[in-house]
């Protein structure tokens, strides 16, 4: 079981507390094929997620984190392990029998149907009284801030808005666990981040258990009480999204949580050796000893004139305009390549100089050793 530095404590700081779990994979293995062509999506995956928080499973395509979510919706039976929902066993509980709702990239809208309808759907397939499934219907459209658009049809709604009654038929059931599988990826980036803050906001107003997931780094750094970040069927890290960006395990959460640069350096008693002599005092020390990889964000270099004393010699290789910041590419006396990441001057002036020296020197406690 991996676990966050945040799981020693005696909450979330929102009234969780730590036990109370509402969604559980104990040692969950999928294979897809038999023999030895069988390729493990999930390799011996063990989470627990808190009730009432957001919790986001990131990483790239083929990761594994839809196969996950699709074994907690019951789509999909793990070859061996166990999902339990508030510390009973579903693993082999057929989909329509679990307190649980999946809202999926395709949002699988009826066009025929008007908004209303969509949302009330399911209940009038369940039976319910019609004043009921109206009532339900017009709640859920209010939540997501669509009750003055009830009679209109899906084929006159945006992506955003049929985005949001996908969001409330889903809703309209009062699951115990949301699970959301990619459901921004369809919308423009303007839209894609509105809807961020709206989704956050509707897991607060509602206090239902959200698992959500994605690849896209900006989605789960925004919108999430904690990530776990996963890679070839393996759950690599899991904490906050301060944590998991300050304070990465390995070189591949590193890498894929936001940019950062990579050194490589000799570890001693004096700090961190690189290979053109120059030596990097670490905030932490410890045993080990020998060759490691350092890792450090753009944004914690500071550029300081080439001689002053203790900066790292560089030379300016590029630089690139990105409106708020401007990158700065830079080369050490070894040939590592780093980029700083500064805030753009307001009057487009610069002092950079293709070819240019320049030192380098990073912030208090920002250079940390990951492994490989």
């Amino acid at each position: 079981m991996i676990k966050s530095s945040d799981e020693k404590r005696n909450g979330t700081g929102d009234g969780t507390r730590v036990n109370e779990i509402a969604i559980e994979a104990r040692n969950t293995i999928k294979a897809f094929g038999q023999g030895g062509v069988a390729v493990r999506a999930l390799d011996d995956v063990s989470v627990e997620i808190r009730k009432g928080e957001f919790f986001t499973v990131l990483g790239p395509s083929g990761c594994g984190k839809t196969t996950l979510l699709r074994l907690i919706a019951g789509f999909e039976t793990p070859t061996s392990g166990q999902i339990l929902l508030h510390g009973t066993d579903i693993t082999h509980l057929p989909p329509n029998k679990r307190p649980v709702n999946t809202v999926f990239q395709s949002y699988a809208l009826f066009p025929h149907l008007t908004v209303a309808e969509n949302v009330g759907f399911a209940l009038k397939m369940q039976g319910r009284p019609r004043a009921e499934v109206a009532q339900t219907a017009r709640e859920m459209l209010e939540l997501v801030r669509l009750g003055h658009l009830a009679d209109r049809r899906i084929t006159q709604m945006s992506g955003g808005q049929q985005q949001r009654v996908a969001l409330a038929r889903a809703l309209a059931a009062r699951p115990q666990v949301l699970l959301l599988d990619e459901p921004l990826s369809a919308l423009d980036l303007k839209l894609r981040q509105e809807m961020q803050v709206e989704l956050k906001r509707l897991q607060h107003e509602t206090g239902i258990t959200f698992v959500f997931v994605t690849h896209d780094q900006e989605e789960a750094l925004t919108m999430s009480d904690r990530i776990g970040v996963m890679s070839a069927g393996k759950i690599q890290q899991i904490g906050s999204p301060r944590e998991i960006y300050t304070r990465p395990v390995n070189r591949f959460v590193a890498s894929f949580i936001g940019e950062t640069n990579f050194l490589p350096a000799t570890l001693g008693p004096e700090g961190a050796h690189l290979s053109g002599g120059e030596v990097i005092e670490l905030a932490t020390s410890g045993p080990r000893h020998g060759p490691v990889t350092l890792t450090v964000r753009p944004e914690q270099l500071r550029l300081t004139p080439p001689d002053e004393p203790g900066a790292l010699p560089a030379i300016v290789t590029d630089w690139v305009y990105l409106g708020t910041d401007t990158h700065v590419h830079l080369q050490l006396r070894d040939g590592t390549a780093l980029v700083a990441r500064l805030q753009s001057n307001p009057t487009g002036e610069t002092d950079l100089t293709r070819g240019g020296a320049m030192g380098v020197r990073f912030a208090p406690g920002a250079v940390q050793v990951v492994e490989e």
